[in-house]
Parts: C-alpha cells; sequence; structure tokens
C-alpha cells in the first residue's frame, strides 16, 4: 500500500546540439546521458549541466568495453570509444546490406542482436563475430511446443463458465496492425540474458506476433494469435512477464505473457481506446515499476508518462510542446527516470516509495492509508476494518490523475485529505457523519496552483490554510520551500505567502504532530529544521542538545520524527537496510519501521517485528527489544493510535494484523491508569492476558475504584472469569513486568494473601451495590478463597431457599445451588478414589449419613448432633471413639442432650491430648 512520491527533479535546457535527439542511452559508470541526434552524439552530464564529449555517433552504450555502440538505418554497426573525446575514436564494425531495423545487447553485454531489413536476426558476440542467423518468422512452434495426448475431444472438455458453446466457437481472424505501427521488429531480453522476445508483423496476417529464443539462437515458443497486439514490448528483468499492450474493442491494455507466449494477466489504461497510443512500455531495473509511454492521437505528440505500479500511476506531463523523445529508466537506480525532449531539455526525475497515512496520535484518528490510482484515492479506514487491497474502504473519484495525496498534520483534523493532482489543482476532503460511505467525504474548496505538475513536490498540509511544497530553486543544486495559502480576493486560488531559499536539493519534509517540528533531508543526507511558526520562516542547521550539527551519513529513503530519551530525533532508512538516528547507527537489516507514541517498531529481514521504546533508547546504541514472529519481507503499513494493532503488509500483498505484545501491556497500563476497566478487560480477553493484570498494576488503585470496576464490566460472567483467574502470583514481577519508566511502585506485602484481599472486597462491594443481581459472583467470592467458605456460601444458597427475592431476573435457590455444584466439582481425583466413598454414603441411615460426612471433614460438634438423633439402633459411639478429638465436643453435647447418650467405659476411650 505504497505511493510512488517524487523525490526530486532535475532539468536542464542548457544541452543544444545539431538535428533533433532521436535515441539516448545512460552511461551504468558515470551517470551520464549519451543522445544521438541525425548528425553527431553528445555525452552530458545532468548533475553538472556540463557537455562531457561530442562526437559524431553513438546510441547503446558498454560500460566493460568502455565504448557506444551505434546501428544505423543504413546497416552501419558504428563503434565509439569514450575515453577519447576526437571524432577519430569512432569505428565501422561492420555493414549489413539489408539495413539494421533494430540492435539490442544482453544484459551481459556479452551477446548482440541484430534485425536486419530481410527479416532475419543476426545473433553476434561482444567483439562482432557471427554466431547464428535465422529468420524471425518461422513456421515451426519451437522447441517448447505444447504436447497433446488425445484425451476427448474438443466438443467433450470442460470450457468454464463460457459453456458447451465455447466448442463451437468459430476462431476469429486477427486483424492487421494498426495504420500508426512503425512495422519495425522489437527486441528485449531476459534479465538473466538465456531468453530474448522478438515481436514483428506476421507477413501472412499483417498482425504482430511475438516468438521467444534462447541465447543459442534456437526458437522456443510462438504467441498464441492476438487481435490488436501493438508494437510496445518489454521483458521483466525478473523473469516473470512479458508485458505488451493490447487494442480491444472497447478499451486499451497492457497484457502479460509467459515464456510460453500464453497470456497471463492485463490491466486497462485509463483512457479510451482511441484516445492515446502507446510508444513504449519500460521496466525498471527491480522490476517493481512499469513506464508507460503514450502519445496523444488526437493533438500529436503528449509526452505522457505513467507508472504503473500495483495502483499507483503517475503522469508526468502532457504538454505537446515538452514532448519527450527518448525516455529510459536508470541501469543503477531504479526508480530513477530520464527523459530527453524534442528540444534538447533533459529531465532527470528521482521517485520514492512512501506510504502514505494520516499522522494523528489520539483515538480520534481513524488510521487512514491512501493509495492513488490514477484518477482515484483508494482510503482505508484501519481503525474500523481491514480492508486488503486492492479493495478499499471507499474511492475518492477525481476528473484529474493524482500526483500526490497528503493528511492534515493538526491534531483532531487528521482525517482530511488533500490531492494534488495533473492539472494544478488541490482538492480537500473532510470527513463527515454521514451514513453512506462513497459520501462520507466533501469537497469544500478547489484551489487552483501551478501548470506544470510536478513542479511542485513533496507536498506537506500543515494548517487548514497553510501548505508547505518543494519548488526547484534557482540552482541546480538548490531548492524552494513554498509556503502557500489561499489569496484573500480569490478564496480559491493559493498564492505564496513566503518563500525560502535551501542550500541543497531537498528529498524528504517529514513533520512531527506532538512538537510542530519540521525536519527536511538533502540528497546528501544533510539535516535541516523548517522555523515556519513565524512572520519569516527560515531554515537552520539540525544540532543536538550540545549544539553540534547532525547529519545522515548516507541519504535515507524514509524518514520519521520522534523523541529519544527526551531529545528530538530524525530517524532514517536508507536503502541498504540500516536505520539511523541522526549520524548514529541503530539497527541494520531493517524493513520498514514506524514511530507510535513512545515506541520504535521495524521490521526485518529476518522474519522479526521489533518494539524497542524510545523512553529507554540511547542513539549510543543498546536497548531492550521484543521480538514478534512475522513473514519475511513484511512492511509495516500503519499502527493504530491509541490501539493495540500493528497493520502488516506481506510480500504476496496480503495484509496481516498483529498485536504485539510490548504495545499491548503499553496500551493496557495506559486504559488501566485512567479507569477504562472493561476496554482494558475485553482487550486482556480477547488476546489472551493473565486477568490478575488488573488488580496487579495498580492494587491501592483498584481496590479503591472497585465498584467503578464491577460497575464497568456489569457482567456476570465477566466478574465470575476475573475472580476464577485470580492466583498469588504477582504478574507484574513475572509474566509483565513493569517498564522502567513506570511511576507506579510494586505494593509492598500486607501479609494477606491476594486473592483473599480481593475476593472479600469484590464480593462487599457487591452485596452493597446489588446482592441479588451478583449473587452468583458473591458465591464464586467465597468459593474462590484460599480457604473456601463453602458453609457460607450453602447458607447463603438456603436463604434463597427460605426468602426467594422478588426482583426481576434475581437468581433462584436451585440455580445458585447448580452453580456451586458446578464450582466444588472440579476436582483432580480419579473417580476410582470417592466413588466407593459415595456409595457407602447412599446406604447409610440419612442422620448417621451426615454424622460420616461432618466426622470426615471434621466437624465434630455437627456429627454429635446428627449422631444424637440416630437413636439407640447400633453402638455408634463406639465407632466415635476412634477420634482423639471427641471428648471436648462429646461433653458439650452431653449438657445439651442430657441422658440421651450412653458413654462407652474409660478403657475404650483413648486419653485426651
Amino acid at each position: 500500500m505504497r505511493n510512488l512520491k517524487l523525490l526530486k527533479s532535475l532539468r536542464s535546457s542548457e544541452l543544444q546540439g545539431p538535428g533533433s535527439p532521436q535515441c539516448f542511452s545512460v552511461r551504468a559508470d558515470t551517470g551520464s546521458l549519451l543522445i544521438a541526434s541525425q548528425y553527431s552524439i553528445t555525452e552530458y552530464d545532468p548533475r553538472t549541466g556540463q557537455v562531457v564529449s561530442e562526437a559524431s555517433l553513438t546510441a547503446d552504450s558498454s560500460s566493460q568495453r568502455m565504448s557506444a555502440c551505434l546501428a544505423t538505418a543504413s546497416g552501419d554497426v558504428v563503434l565509439f570509444n569514450l575515453n577519447t573525446c576526437q571524432v577519430g575514436g569512432a569505428e565501422n564494425v561492420g555493414s549489413v546490406d539489408s539495413g539494421l531495423t533494430s540492435m539490442s545487447w544482453s544484459p551481459d553485454e556479452e551477446l548482440v542482436i541484430l534485425t536486419t531489413g530481410q527479416e532475419t536476426i543476426i545473433m553476434m558476440t561482444k567483439d562482432f563475430e557471427p554466431i547464428t542467423e535465422v529468420g524471425i518468422h518461422q513456421d515451426d512452434f519451437g522447441e517448447g511446443k505444447f504436447i497433446t495426448v488425445g484425451w476427448g475431444k474438443k466438443e467433450t472438455q470442460f470450457h468454464g463458465s463460457e459453456g458447451k458453446q465455447a466448442a463451437h466457437k468459430k476462431i476469429q481472424e486477427v486483424q492487421p496492425a494498426v495504420a500508426w505501427d512503425d512495422r519495425r521488429p522489437r527486441v528485449t531480453w531476459r534479465g538473466d540474458g538465456q531468453l530474448f522476445a522478438v515481436s514483428a508483423i506476421c507477413p501472412q496476417t499483417g498482425a504482430r506476433k511475438i516468438r521467444v529464443w534462447n541465447r543459442e539462437g534456437v526458437l522456443q515458443a510462438t504467441s498464441e494469435p492476438i487481435n490488436g497486439l501493438e508494437q510496445a514490448l518489454c521483458w521483466k528483468p525478473s523473469g516473470s512477464l512479458i508485458a505488451s499492450t493490447q487494442r480491444h474493442a472497447n478499451k486499451h491494455s497492457v497484457v502479460f505473457m509467459e515464456k510460453n507466449g500464453l497470456l497471463h494477466g492485463d490491466f486497462t489504461l485509463p483512457f479510451n481506446k482511441d484516445q492515446a497510443k502507446v510508444k513504449e512500455l519500460l521496466w525498471n531495473s527491480d522490476s517493481t515499476v512499469l513506464a508507460v509511454w503514450l502519445e496523444d492521437m488526437a493533438a500529436g505528440e503528449d509526452g505522457q508518462v505513467n507508472s504503473h505500479s500495483k495502483f499507483s500511476k503517475i503522469s508526468v506531463g502532457r504538454d505537446p510542446q515538452k514532448a519527450p523523445v527518448c525516455v529510459c529508466w536508470d541501469p543503477e537506480r531504479p526508480l530513477q527516470l530520464h527523459a530527453v525532449s524534442c528540444s534538447w531539455t533533459s529531465i532527470t526525475y528521482d521517485w520514492g516509495w512512501m506510504t502514505e497515512r494520516s499522522p494523528g496520535l489520539d483515538a480520534t484518528d481513524n488510521a487512514n492509508v491512501a493509495v492513488i490510482d490514477g484518477e482515484k484515492i483508494l482510503v482505508t479506514s484501519f481503525r474500523q476494518c481491514v480492508v486488503p487491497p486492492p479493495m478499499s474502504s471507499f474511492e475518492l473519484q477525481l476528473t484529474s490523475p493524482v500526483n500526490q495525496v497528503t493528511f492534515l498534520c493538526r491534531p483532531q483534523g487528521t482525517n482530511q485529505v488533500a490531492a494534488f493532482t495533473a492539472n494544478g489543482q488541490i482538492l480537500i476532503y473532510s470527513q463527515g457523519r454521514l451514513t453512506k460511505l462513497a459520501e462520507c467525504f466533501v469537497l469544500p474548496s478547489k484551489m487552483t496552483l501551478l501548470d506544470d505538475p510536478l513542479a511542485l513536490r513533496q507536498l506537506l498540509w500543515l494548517e487548514d490554510e497553510l501548505f508547505v511544497g518543494v519548488s526547484s530553486g534557482l540552482l541546480p543544486t538548490s531548492s524552494t520551500l513554498q509556503m502557500l495559502r489561499p489569496v484573500q480576493d480569490a478564496t480559491e486560488t493559493l498564492g505564496v505567502r513566503a518563500a525560502v531559499e535551501v542550500d541543497g536539493v531537498v528529498v524528504s519534509v517529514v513533520h512531527c504532530s506532538q512538537t510542530g517540528t519540521v525536519a527536511l533531508q538533502l540528497e546528501d543526507g544533510q539535516i535541516r529544521k523548517l522555523v515556519w511558526d513565524c512572520p519569516e520562516p527560515s531554515v537552520e542547521d539540525w544540532r543536538d542538545s550540545s549544539g553540534c550539527r547532525i547529519n545522515f551519513p548516507v541519504p535515507c529513503i524514509q524518514t520519521a520524527l520522534c523523541s529519544i530519551s527526551g531529545e528530538e530525533c530524525l530517524l532514517g532508512l536508507m536503502d541498504r537496510s540500516h536505520l539511523y538516528a541522526g549520524d548514529t547507527e541503530l539497527a541494520s537489516n531493517v524493513c520498514s519501521f514506524a514511530v507510535c507514541n513512545d515506541f520504535l517498531l521495524i521490521t526485518t529481514h529476518s522474519h522479526t517485528c521489533r518494539c524497542l521504546h524510545l523512553g529507554t533508547l540511547t542513539v549510543k546504541g543498546g536497548t531492550k527489544t521484543s521480538k514478534w514472529r512475522v513473514e519475511r519481507g513484511s512492511r509495516i503499513v500503519t499502527v493504530v493510535p491509541q490501539d493495540t494493532r500493528v497493520i502488516l503488509q506481506l510480500p504476496r500483498g496480503n495484509l496481516e494484523t498483529v498485536h504485539h505484545r510490548v504495545l499491548v501491556l503499553a496500551q493496557l497500563r495506559t486504559w488501566l491508569d485512567s479507569l477504562r476497566f472493561r476496554d482494558a478487560f475485553e482487550c486482556m480477553r480477547k488476546l489472551r492476558i493473565n486477568l490478575n493484570l488488573i488488580y496487579d498494576h495498580n492494587p491501592k488503585v483498584f481496590l479503591e475504584k472497585i465498584q467503578t470496576f464491577i460497575t464497568q464490566l456489569n457482567s456476570i460472567n465477566h466478574i465470575n472469569l476475573f475472580l476464577t483467574e485470580l492466583k498469588e502470583e504477582d504478574t507484574t514481577s513475572s509474566m509483565y513486568p513493569r517498564p522502567e519508566s513506570s511511576s507506579i511502585q510494586q505494593q509492598p506485602s500486607s501479609g494477606q494473601k491476594k486473592v483473599d484481599v480481593v475476593c472479600d472486597a469484590l464480593r462487599n462491594a457487591m452485596e452493597s451495590m446489588d446482592p441479588n443481581k451478583f449473587c452468583l459472583s458473591i458465591l464464586t467470592a467465597h468459593v474462590k478463597k484460599t480457604v473456601p467458605e463453602l458453609e457460607i456460601a450453602l447458607q447463603k444458597v438456603h436463604e434463597l431457599r427460605e426468602n426467594p427475592p422478588e426482583a426481576p431476573g434475581a437468581v433462584s435457590a436451585e440455580e445458585a445451588l447448580k452453580y456451586l455444584l458446578f464450582l466444588v466439582s472440579k476436582s483432580q481425583k480419579d473417580p476410582k478414589e470417592y466413588l466407593p466413598f459415595l456409595n457407602m454414603l447412599k446406604s447409610l441411615e440419612p442422620n448417621y449419613q451426615r454424622y460420616t460426612i461432618d466426622k470426615h471433614l471434621k466437624r465434630y460438634k455437627k456429627a454429635l448432633l446428627h449422631l444424637s438423633k440416630c437413636g439407640q439402633s447400633g453402638n455408634f459411639l463406639t465407632s466415635l471413639s476412634i477420634s482423639p478429638h471427641i471428648h471436648q465436643p462429646l461433653e458439650h453435647i452431653s449438657k445439651v442432650l442430657p441422658g440421651q447418650l450412653s458413654f462407652p467405659s474409660e478403657e475404650v476411650l483413648p486419653p485426651a491430648r
């Protein structure tokens, strides 16, 4: 769920040469551009704006040979030595009489493919020694021809949703290529250099057909007949798919093929089929972005370049006067795009991946994440739901392609989003309270900005009527910060309130919601601070508490502000997976990171998600971290503020929600400190956190606010669950240690047992609030004590039976007794141990049965009372005399019931102890 964001652009109009540019290549070792016109070749460095050398020829460069190679339509192959600046450095290494239509070097620069005017392919080594020559058009399918084993007929096969009529459907004839097709062959190599594909016009049908060849020049596969296939062709460097374009009756699509020539997916271009034509497709070096070079069919050259990676489509330009004649990706920097216009203007764009998330820190923030999809913005509110891409919570439909999107930085307003479109407008959407998601955002204003859609980058929405953007400075090595506010006389037009020059190219701008600080990063890693909340905004160096200047050692692709041990720092993640806090490295092997309140979350390439506490983190190294196992390559999308959820996007694109234990405990402590017992209880019950933490976190406050606890839970089952999980163990000392920065001190032991204290406190509170409503919980409190008060519990059940409550919903004596039996039935004994005893009790006379039970429980006074009711049948006192504790109860009962007991002789009774 990332967007392509323009980091910087470099435009130079100082280059001039004879003729007009025809093609160009990027020199990998120096980064300079080799531009070829009809009459000359020019090596140009766009960073310095200087012409390095100029000669008569060049088109494709070879870094190994330090030379450039040019193929002409007349059939000449010319090699030019880049180490010399003279015309004599060019060498004609060969010629083809029929002329050349294309040339392509393998990725390892060991082989070169030439297509000739006689529709043949010539494969040569890097020293231009011929290897083979074959015809482009072959009757055979290739070595990868599909094998038919003859199982069944077409009429009896399964045809899916098309039904059986598909077996009788006639194959439509392939239409010839469109009139504007240049009819030249296109050659593209797979990233490993083992296969290459050729798209050429078939002589029989007049339509394009793609054939795949191996490194030895042997045909491997031929594409199936595809109606409307166009000239653009590019093999994904990772090797999985070949991209081309297809024109349908009602749409225009980019189609993907496998190496066996079969179609494998497509996506529709965001315009009508007769609105534009595709000149070229260009994959970048790491296969993450596909650039589509378009030409307007109504107004001639358009120069629109859209980059497609899942849902990011960035419009580069639509001015016919500035249309590019050459476009290519940089071979070393995957997200750097070069373009040269017909007027010799050189433009270099540097893009970066960014996740646009709402910056709120409180519960009012919906944890929104916005994804640009052409003329739409896909917004997902992760506080309410987790919607995996390509779906979203809702869509914002605009009338122009969206180049940038940003959320308002003001607290309590972070759910508002602003979109900067290709037609130079900023559209603001604020979230309303409507029932339909499609209408929950309204458009309060529309602001006209600039004519150039990419002249303003790094847009930041600081206040309701204040935007900050970065534009090119007066020099190529400088930038200008534009402070934009609505014009007083024209409220729908933005004006520049202030412009601040920065000595350096700004590549990132970040804001801290807690402190209001705005930090800038320059292209060389230097850090600056923007002082914007004053009449005259200014830029100053970033310094630490001791006054020393702080800069990144290398440029970083992601930055964020946070406070480490009380000092504000700028975090940066470089493309080599090193995480820095200023000039100090915090961690390596980092995939992504996010700052959430007092914590820094990072995902690593070693299958872990780590959580670091910023309060104890030191930039000099060292902190306690908590690990959570995740899938390798997972990236943090967002962290829901004032919650426990961390949203991760896995390499396959699906989303996963994890509750990191450190964040969970921190949030629980926050809820318990603010007496939000119900929120804490629900979270602990769902995430299987020991409920003893509710009391152990702050015993004194819990006992003081125990009625608040009962009122918030307001559930007999929840209170019973809390009581049954009580243990003597202090969870803040064992399972969930307190953080070092905690202000709550551990309570000294009072001598009383924790379970008894909590049970008595809850029982007393419930009896004072509503004893009928909390009857079952009161019974649980009696039974849960370290010495279960079963008699008291039974007495309460007996009272219920004698005086049943009249309140509606009150518990009856039968229900209370069943519940009490359920509580005491949880025995760990084997049934073989107590079943004989129970069977023996069933065979006794009722009074003697009660006597036996009381004696077993060592309740001798009650045993004698029941024994006295047994009458004179049997010498029961003889069996009772074996107990050494019977003398005093026996004397007591003899006084209560004189003449009803016959005592055995003295020699029978054992001596009293």
